[in-house]
């Protein structure tokens, strides 16, 4: 999907959240605001638990990748595991 992304919205400069590519799940659009690439926080932490427990993978998430903030281009985290 980044690919796609990446060619759809060539002329915007966009924030990726290395490591989690497949964690995509499309764009966000706001008015007055930058495009931002959205993530899956369930895909993102499935990502994460490959490499470290549950608990682990949460805690990290939460700390590290949440809460870096990165400016007005910082991705959308989208919590999707409500099933």
């Amino acid at each position: 999907m980044l690919k796609e992304i990446i060619e759809q919205y060539q002329d915007d400069e966009l924030l990726i959240a290395e490591g989690f590519e497949d964690a995509i799940i499309g764009v966000v659009e706001d008015f007055n605001a930058p495009i931002r690439i959205a993530y899956s926080v369930k895909k993102c932490l499935n990502i994460l638990e490959k490499d470290m427990n549950e608990f682990d993978a949460m805690e990290f998430f939460i700390y590290n990748v949440i809460g870096g903030y990165v400016g007005i281009k910082t991705p959308i985290w989208v919590w999707d595991n409500f099933n």
